[in-house]
């Protein structure tokens, strides 16, 4: 393992600046799961998170730029 700076994933950095709560992460996680083990396509947490009315695209570019993507 490298000695670089640990990356927060995107769900941790949206909980974080106050987007989200841990439990509409949890379910996020729990829908991306479920939908990987049916052989859906993958989808990233903030996809979902939007889908779910949880975030919205201003708030995941906010998320990505702390991210540094």
């Amino acid at each position: 393992m490298s000695e670089g700076k640990l990356v927060k994933r995107f769900g941790t950095v949206a909980v974080e600046k106050g987007f989200i709560n841990p439990q509409n992460l949890y379910e996020a996680v729990k829908i991306q799961i479920l939908e990987n083990l049916d052989n859906y396509d993958h989808r990233l947490i903030g996809q979902i998170l939007l889908k779910l009315g949880y975030i919205n695209t201003e708030q995941i570019k906010e998320v990505l730029k702390t991210m540094g993507k």
